[in-house]
Parts: structure tokens; C-alpha cells; sequence
């Protein structure tokens, strides 16, 4: 079995740029180019047990935010299971990780993270 600890270099570089993308829209709100640059830190950190819970972490503060209900609920059960799940190689990939998708359902990747990913 594979245990995921520490994200790639290249991946955390591209994970960051997303989270910055993410704060600046957000500062500017910009709610729904907020939302996609986290959906995307999520798709790259998503292996990883720190990212994949600051991602959903993120998205838990967003749907307060947004007085999202559903968001909330959803993000408190992600946040309970996903970051194990990441350390143990077992994520749906591809998930954008917001409650309009059920949590175990792969997806496709944008074609640049899937490039991303690709590379070694």
C-alpha cells in the first residue's frame, strides 16, 4: 500500500498558485472565480493529507461565508474523512470536492492538472 505524505514540489507550486488565485478573488468578490481556484487546489492537493484538508478546510469557511448550509454540512464530513483517505491512496480523482458533487465520484481533470500531474 502507498501512503501519500508530502506533495511534489512542482504540484505544491501549482496547489499555492491556485490559493492565491483563490485570495484574490475572494478579497475582490469574486465569489464564483474564488470557488473555481479552490475547486482546482483541491483536484491538486487531493492526494496529499495536508492539502486536501486545507482545501477543505477552505471550502468549509466559504460556504459559512456564503451561508451555505449545505456547503457546511458537506465540507464538516470531508474534513472527517479526507485527509485519511488521501494518506492512504484512496480519493475519487479528479473530485472538485464541493458538495454539488457526491464526494466518491471520480472526474475528469482539466487538461493542464492532468498534464500537471503527469509530470514526474
Amino acid at each position: 500500500m502507498k501512503f501519500n505524505t508530502k506533495i511534489p514540489k512542482h504540484l505544491k507550486q501549482a496547489y499555492n498558485k491556485e490559493l492565491k488565485q483563490y485570495s484574490f478573488c475572494l478579497e475582490n468578490k469574486q465569489y464564483s472565480s474564488a470557488w473555481y481556484h479552490l475547486e482546482r487546489s483541491h483536484i491538486i492537493g487531493q492526494s496529499y493529507p495536508i492539502e486536501h484538508t486545507y482545501s477543505h478546510w477552505l471550502m468549509l469557511k466559504f460556504g459559512v461565508m456564503e451561508k451555505n448550509t449545505k456547503e457546511v454540512f458537506g465540507q464538516i464530513l470531508r474534513l472527517i474523512v479526507g485527509g485519511w483517505k488521501s494518506f492512504i491512496n484512496h480519493i475519487p480523482l479528479g473530485n472538485t470536492g464541493g458538495t454539488n458533487v457526491p464526494p466518491l465520484r471520480p472526474m475528469p481533470f482539466p487538461d493542464d492538472i492532468k498534464e500537471l500531474i503527469n509530470t514526474k
